[in-house]
């Protein structure tokens, strides 16, 4: 299932039923997992792992060097989970010191043209829209949802199941069930109530969540104070998770839209 055009070199590991299209490129020390489809004009560049079940479609550049002007020639990887869509023209860089990695969960889905640098670290399910630019070192919860031209700063952190919306940026962390409206700079507009409810979460959890969202971001509470009264309210379950989020971020959080208030609402489910 190899085109006769393609250039898959002989020390490529392929699985079963692996289809290189037209054109495309699989260097050495790589590995393709049973039942992927690498399409025309694709590069899998050496040092790069694809899980069973993946696509990959016309012109990704996967594993290519980090733009990084301390990048030394060194080997470092990328590692993709099984089940992923990775759209035209994505690209997806090497970690940058050696040894490191950066690496994309099971089942995630990256559009078309947006990028992945190097160390980035995306947990499973996440979705990653057109044009989408994300940093060195930036991590991402599982099944968040980037929208479409966003901008991530390097070393931001995005919980899981936080929506960011089309053109969004942010130079600080997102805590997780979050979300953030098109076209703003780092501010949470409330909560990803759909995407708990399509998680399973119970009516309780997302109520306890929006307490904690409350304590937080709607009592004029410093972070210190809040994380405190969070961890005191909630000793278990989704409201501390994102409660230790909050407490581990390092570059900070991102504030509140203050034209949002009707998100701080405890009707609001």
């Amino acid at each position: 299932m190899i085109h006769k055009t393609a250039c898959v070199d002989a020390g490529a590991r392929l699985g079963r039923d692996v289809e290189v299209g037209p054109f495309a490129v699989i260097e050495a020390e790589t590995e393709i997992g049973d039942g992927c489809v690498v399409g025309a004009h694709a590069s899998v560049m050496r040092y790069t792992r694809l899980g069973a079940g993946c696509r990959v479609h016309a012109g990704a550049v996967l594993g290519d060097i980090p733009q990084d002007l301390a990048f030394a020639d060194t080997e470092s990887r990328v590692t993709i989970g099984e089940r992923c869509v990775i759209r035209e023209g994505v690209t997806v860089h090497r970690g940058t010191k050696p040894g490191s990695v950066t690496e994309i969960g099971d089942g995630c889905f990256l559009m078309g043209f947006s990028h992945c640098a190097h160390n980035v670290k995306l947990g499973p399910g996440v979705i990653v829209a057109n044009a989408t630019l994300l940093g060195g070192y930036v991590e991402i919860g599982e099944r968040a949802f980037i929208s479409g031209n966003c901008l991530i700063h390097q070393f931001c952190k995005i919980g899981r199941l936080a929506m960011l919306g089309g053109g969004s940026a942010v130079s600080k962390d997102v805590p997780p069930f979050c979300m953030i409206n098109p076209l703003t700079l780092n501010r949470v507009v409330g909560l990803n109530v759909v995407g708990m409810r399509r998680a399973g979460f119970s009516a309780e959890e997302r109520r306890q969540i929006r307490s904690a969202f409350k304590m937080l971001y709607g009592t004029g509470r410093n972070v210190s104070d809040a994380v405190a009264s969070m961890r005191q309210t909630f000793p278990s379950g989704p409201a501390l998770e994102f409660c230790d989020f909050v407490d581990a971020s390092a570059r900070g959080i991102c504030g509140m839209s203050p034209d949002s208030v009707a998100a701080l609402s405890e009707d609001n489910e």
